[in-house]
């Protein structure tokens, strides 16, 4: 019994051995940055999406994630040590809020990483409260947060474009528990609206609604100069984060953030019903 369970024992660590240099063999080509800094309200959630996005990437085999709760690596200038800059990146994940840690050559960084270099920037639910008083941020991630009337509900949620990467896990219409901003600087003509609000279900006379037009976008995706944005505003919620349509969006919308898969990002007018 004891040579028996000796061999089992033998067998399991080979297997082991085996599958951790496939592992490293086969390790994505693809590198993702979540930056997870908070310099305002601490989102709960933040860690549960770290934790998410990374096994995802491991899962799946698509991407390395690189978690930090510093903006040190939002540079293209050299790092010491084994320390990565926007130049080891194919896209990079804000879930985020407040001025965060970065000057002004890091934000020029930052926007050239997007517009000139070609990849990807992700804005996560708070990302719309970060960097406030940045008015290129602002255009890049496509508005800001203008308050959230109905804190946390069940959310009447209609998505609008289907054929998006990621979108098409979910029924055309669907009511999920969370958390959603409404949002200001917004317009129809700079980003292509993916999942929305259904006004129809909302209580408009609550305080603090003050989009006179009734759209409240919540998902969006964009063109920024060469490069690709998405804005999400799901996820405040962390139970949010373990359902499996939602994980599935995840991995479909990273890979468009990192140009592996087409998605159409032209902007267009709210459909009508």
């Amino acid at each position: 019994m004891k040579r028996n369970l000796r061999f089992i024992v033998v067998l399991a660590v080979a297997a082991f051995s085996l599958e951790s240099l496939a592992q490293t063999t086969n390790k994505p080509k693809h590198n993702l940055l979540f930056i997870g800094q908070a310099k305002g309200y601490q989102h709960e959630s933040t860690s549960t999406a770290m934790a998410t996005l990374y096994n995802l990437g491991r899962s799946t085999g698509l991407w390395n994630t690189y978690l930090r709760t510093d903006c040190t690596a939002i540079t293209k200038k050299p790092l010491k040590y084994e320390a990565k800059n926007l130049d080891a990146f194919d896209s990079v994940i804000f879930f985020t809020d407040g001025d965060l840690d970065m000057d002004e050559s890091q934000k020029a960084d930052l926007l050239s990483f997007v517009r000139e270099d070609g990849k990807g920037f992700i804005g996560i639910h708070s990302a719309a409260i970060t960097f406030t008083g940045w008015p290129e941020y602002g255009e890049m991630l496509g508005g800001y947060f203008d308050g959230h009337p109905w804190g946390q509900f069940n959310a009447p949620l209609v998505v609008e474009d289907a054929k998006f990467p990621g979108m098409e896990n979910y029924p055309a219409t669907i009511t999920l528990f969370d958390e959603i901003y409404q949002i200001k600087n917004f317009s129809r003509q700079n980003v292509r609206v993916l999942m929305s609000l259904d006004s129809n279900g909302l209580d408009l006379s609550r305080k603090g609604v003050k989009r006179a037009d009734k759209d409240f976008a919540v998902v969006w995706a964009r063109t920024f100069g060469k490069g690709r944005v998405l804005y999400n505003g799901l996820g405040h919620v962390q139970a949010v984060w373990e359902r499996p349509d939602f994980q599935k969006m995840w991995v479909e919308m990273i890979q468009w953030s990192m140009g592996l898969v087409p998605g159409d990002a032209t902007p267009r007018a709210k459909l009508e019903k």
